[in-house]
């Protein structure tokens, strides 16, 4: 993160990218990023959408993005350089930008269940996903809470799969996520952080070519408790799991207090943070670099990572959306690739 453009040439297959929501801004977005691919040193990439819609797109946005329609996903990196390459997903209904409309929930998954497909066959080296707009696909039948619970079935998975947030020099995981402060607390358990712990270390590994990786646990409590005084969480749950993560041999040091761990010689210490609840990650991680981060899926048997922020429907198709968090997304799931590729 935070690295200069890459600008070695590829030396395996285009990464797979999915429509996501075709209302809100992922078009925008990728039409954006493809228009920087040579000052971004942006890795090629295969879209998976509608390519009608996205050549009327780029034309009332004003961007200079020839759309060509490609057979598969090997004639995505000789065309790459004069033309965005798209495999063609047909959508049921048209889109309206700010609009979601359900009857095009099938598409959007048809988009995600194809580039899983191309990186498991090895026609694509990694996934990045646009955003989805989760209550469109509910309404059209879509029965898992987003994107990683979907991923984890597609790769048929018997462990929850685990979220890295990444920006600049920081690496957070949280080890709950999409549940109330209340819920988090509740749900909280020293196995729970173990499997994080175990996860993470290892996608540190193979994916970013860290050999030693260290690990932070933050605390749950004020000033980790206080021996207890200020709740047992830090006792009774984290401390048992920072010793049984060390007794596997991986590198962690913990539980510490969140308010003193994530300024800038504290980050220096670690390679990832394991975070106790969603804010306590994502609040460092948006205040130190809020345009830039990436959502990584660990424990997958492919590379998936997508910007991370939501569909913005409310500037969707207006032009006003930037392509930062993508192009990050992009070029993060380039280089895990490669160190898989590497590591084989």
């Amino acid at each position: 993160m935070g690295a200069p453009p890459d600008r070695r040439p590829p030396d395996g297959p285009p990464l797979a990218v999915t429509m996501g929501e075709p209302a809100g801004i992922g078009g925008d977005i990728t039409l954006k990023a493809w228009e920087s691919r040579r000052d971004t040193g942006l890795p090629p990439f295969v879209l998976l959408d509608d390519p009608a819609r996205l050549a009327a797109l780029a034309a009332r946005l004003g961007l200079d993005v020839p759309v060509r329609a490609v057979a598969s996903a090997a004639e995505a990196v000789a065309l790459f350089d004069n033309a965005l390459p798209v495999l063609p997903v047909a959508l049921a209904a048209p889109v309206v930008a700010g609009r979601p409309d359900p009857a095009n929930g099938a598409a959007v998954i048809a988009s995600i269940d194809r580039a899983v497909a191309l990186v498991r066959a090895g026609e694509a080296s990694a996934v990045v996903t646009n955003p989805i707009q989760k209550s469109a696909l509910y309404a059209a039948g879509f029965r898992h809470p987003g994107h990683t619970e979907y991923l984890a079935h597609l790769a048929g998975l018997a462990d929850e799969p685990i979220m890295m947030l990444a920006a600049a020099d920081l690496r957070v995981v949280p080890v709950t996520i999409h549940v109330s402060l209340r819920e988090a607390v509740e749900r909280l358990s020293a196995s729970a952080i173990v499997h994080a712990g175990r996860v993470t270390a290892a996608a540190l590994v193979r994916d970013f070519g860290i050999a030693r990786p260290r690990l932070a646990v933050a605390a749950l409590n004020p000033h980790a408790g206080e021996g207890g005084a200020m709740g047992r969480e830090e006792i009774d749950i984290i401390e048992p799991a920072v010793a049984a993560l060390r007794a596997e041999g991986i590198g962690v040091a913990g539980p510490r207090p969140s308010d003193t761990l994530f300024h800038a010689a504290a980050r220096s210490g670690f390679d990832a943070a394991l975070c106790m609840y969603h804010d306590q990650a994502l609040i460092p991680l948006k205040t130190v670099d809020f345009d830039s981060g990436v959502n990584i899926t660990l424990g997958l048997p492919f590379v998936r990572t997508s910007p991370d922020h939501g569909t913005a429907l409310d500037i969707a198709g207006t032009g006003k959306a930037g392509a930062v968090s993508l192009i990050e997304a992009m070029r993060t799931a380039d280089r895990m690739a490669r160190n898989r590729r590497a590591g084989a």
